[in-house]
């Protein structure tokens, strides 16, 4: 019977799987892992870093044209409205209308014309029952519901108007469009049929009066206005797209 014992120190030294040595690793694959963790962390830190710079960027950019808008508009509603410039000139033009008209039905015989320069200028007077040029002779009362739904059209653009040069026009507009609708309204051969007083004769342009002068006048100012783009409100369109693409 044998009496040999298994060594102390063989007996009391655990146990090692293959798996153990590969999780643990060699001393030099630790530090190579260490480092690239700590590459990755730069890299992800620089990415957010940019990511937060951009952000910011763009928050300043939408905080200075936030800014321009609120400037433009400021600068828009300081202006004051306009509806009071464009009745005034319409109650001018209606008065001098109506003053010239009503000197020339009492001084004037149709068919015998003043010249004032030969040929060329002279008064002359004539009942028009139609439009300018004489068209539409056998539609007076549409004329004149036209000219009601002109009337009411600029006094409702008026209301927000804040343009000095679009004032003028809409009350040249307004001013000569009330001038004619009295002569409709109140002149024989009756309501909604009278006929308009003209008198000023100039070459071969169709008779007129002060009223016609005023909307057409005025008609051309508005499109003027529209073409270079002065807008109603007191800005210019192409100023503001400037502006906007200077912002972005």
């Amino acid at each position: 019977m044998s009496t040999d014992r298994p060594s102390e120190s063989a007996a009391d030294e655990p146990d090692k799987s293959p798996g153990d040595t590969a999780s643990t690793g060699t001393p030099t694959e630790q530090p190579a892992r260490v480092k690239t963790d700590a590459a990755a962390d730069a890299a992800s830190d620089a990415s957010g870093a940019a990511a937060d710079a951009a952000t910011t960027e763009s928050d300043a950019s939408d905080a200075e044209r936030a800014e321009a808008d609120s400037e433009s508009a400021g600068a828009v509603g300081r202006q004051p409205l306009r509806l009071k410039t464009v009745l005034l000139l319409a109650a001018v033009v209606l008065g001098l209308d109506l003053l010239t008209k009503t000197i020339v039905v009492a001084q004037m015989t149709p068919g015998h014309p003043i010249r004032i320069i030969g040929d060329t200028v002279r008064l002359t007077l004539v009942r028009n029952p139609g439009a300018a040029f004489s068209m539409a002779t056998g539609m007076t009362w549409v004329l004149t519901l036209v000219a009601v739904a002109v009337v009411i059209g600029v006094i409702r653009i008026g209301r927000t108007l804040r343009s000095v040069p679009w004032a003028i026009g809409l009350g040249m507009v307004l001013g000569g469009a009330l001038g004619n609708l009295v002569d409709r309204l109140f002149r024989a051969p009756g309501p909604l049929q009278g006929h308009v007083v003209d008198f000023v004769a100039v070459g071969w342009w169709p008779v007129f009066n002060v009223a016609d002068s005023s909307i057409v006048c005025g008609a051309i100012l508005l499109v003027a206005l529209t073409v270079f783009g002065f807008e109603p409100d007191g800005t210019r369109a192409g100023k503001d797209e400037k502006a906007e693409e200077k912002t972005v």
